[in-house]
């Protein structure tokens, strides 16, 4: 039989038939399927988790059926508790299924610990511009008995001398320690 005759033959049109048949009826049990295994008439609200401590936060989102992943800790922001929510993803107000993941951005504990550099040798300005770049503020200045007039003869943090490569809290205070210009 030729391929033309095949294609007018009612058995061909009778397996086109069965064929279109049964990709439907999969198409919507796929489809029903699908509305069933990912909840879809399931509307949860987010809360809104800012400025909420982890404990408070693991609460309320266990309440919904919900979970959190702390993502990253941001900068540590003085006007936040510690440990509190600073961003989340989803935003409060959007509408998730249940067990879906709440991604939360946390306020660190305390501010991170900046290495301090060497500094001795240099202009009171060059210290002042380096140390404010990196996070420090600028304290008292005391002198002592140097040639070198503002030049930096050592730092101190709450009356403690510092060194080179020690570490202290960002935003923490240093003293400078400089040259009076006599000899």
């Amino acid at each position: 039989m030729s391929v033309f005759k095949f294609i007018k033959s009612i058995s061909f049109f009778k397996q086109v038939a069965i064929v279109v048949v049964a990709a439907l009826i999969f198409v919507f049990a796929l489809q029903w399927w699908f509305g069933y295994t990912t909840n879809h008439d399931q509307k949860i609200e987010v809360p809104n988790l800012h400025k909420m401590e982890l404990d408070e936060v693991a609460k309320k989102l266990e309440e919904l059926n919900l979970t959190y992943i702390v993502i990253d800790s941001a900068r540590y922001n003085p006007e936040y508790a510690n440990k509190s929510v600073i961003e989340q993803n989803p935003e409060a107000g959007d509408f998730v299924k249940e067990k879906r993941k709440i991604y939360l951005t946390v306020n660190p504990s305390k501010y991170n610990d900046v290495v301090l550099p060497d500094l001795n040798g240099r202009t009171k300005r060059q210290a002042i511009t380096h140390l404010l770049s990196i996070g420090f503020r600028i304290g008292e200045f005391s002198y002592v008995p140097d040639i070198g007039k503002d030049v930096v003869r050592g730092m101190k943090n709450n009356g403690s001398e510092l060194k080179p490569g020690n570490k202290l809290p960002k935003n923490s205070v240093v003293d400078l320690i400089l040259g009076d210009g006599n000899q």
